[in-house]
């Protein structure tokens, strides 16, 4: 029997879906995008301001009182927004730019609560080179199109396969040598370390056991945003490098309950050791 999806999760996979269908036009004719520099080695196109604005047209739609926060155009709606949409239009921009079919459309939902801290309710990340929609409601699960996903059931760190996010020109000197100093000590101890180039899809990965770890510094918040919905409720555990949240501090760990502790403690050491 088919799932059936919330008023919220409806609204959000149509809009995903609709957008996909020029993204996906554009990624065909990528040579022929006008592209723009925003800073080192970081882009921005046609396609990702195109997909925005249909983003913004239905969401707003669907929904016209809620507020958003959207990688190309910032924060929009009231201040004291209740409800307010997440959105990267383009996760992988870069990987888009070079014809590398691994990038995302991700939307999440974010609900103010009465004492002005805020949660994310819905998350939902959309690959359209292969047509997967991994997307998760809080309290309510987290799935691949109609599969319930769970994380991976690893134990050894031996048989593991960790995602990150390698620095590049624009990372903070800081963060690239916590990488590095990360990098080193895991690497003698997994199975391997794979870096394919868009957050969101990273998260949705380490949702659905594929990865069985994720850890990246410095990153924004509609890039993790569904994503860190989505690894929590297929069982995942994720915090920033005190324990605390990622969305507040751009620090991101997350992985499958036995192996998170270990991530989490050789990630604080790679930052301790790059801030002495």
């Amino acid at each position: 029997m088919a799932l059936r999806l919330s008023a919220h999760m409806t609204v959000m996979q149509n809009a995903a879906q609709r957008a996909a269908k020029r993204l996906l036009r554009d990624f065909a004719e990528v040579e022929q995008l006008q592209v723009s520099v925003k800073g080192p080695g970081d882009f921005v196109s046609q396609a990702d301001l195109r997909a925005e604005q249909s983003l913004r047209d239905d969401l707003a739609k669907a929904r016209p009182g809620y507020a958003f926060l959207m990688e190309e155009s910032g924060a929009s709606g009231a201040e004291n927004w209740t409800w307010r949409w997440v959105v990267d239009p383009l996760d992988g921009t870069t990987n888009f730019l070079h014809g590398i079919p691994h990038w995302a459309i991700s939307i999440g939902l974010e609900r103010r609560k009465d004492d002005g801290t805020s949660e994310m309710m819905a998350g939902m990340i959309y690959s359209p080179t292969n047509d997967e929609m991994f997307w998760s409601e809080k309290g309510i699960g987290a799935f691949l199109n109609e599969r319930r996903l769970r994380v991976s059931g690893r134990r050894d760190l031996k048989e593991a396969v960790f995602a990150t996010g390698i620095p590049f020109a624009a990372v903070t000197p800081r963060n690239r040598l916590a990488f590095a100093r990360t990098l080193a000590t895991l690497m003698p101890q997994v199975a391997g370390i794979r870096r394919f180039g868009a957050a969101a899809l990273d998260l949705a990965w380490v949702a659905a056991g594929r990865f069985d770890g994720y850890w990246e510094l410095g990153v924004k918040p509609w890039d993790v945003a569904a994503g860190l919905l989505m690894v929590r409720e297929a069982g995942g555990f994720i915090a920033d490098v005190a324990g605390g949240d990622p969305q507040e501090t751009g620090d991101v760990i997350a992985a499958n309950p036995h192996l998170h502790p270990h991530l989490l403690e050789v990630v604080a050491d790679g930052v301790a050791a790059a801030t002495r």
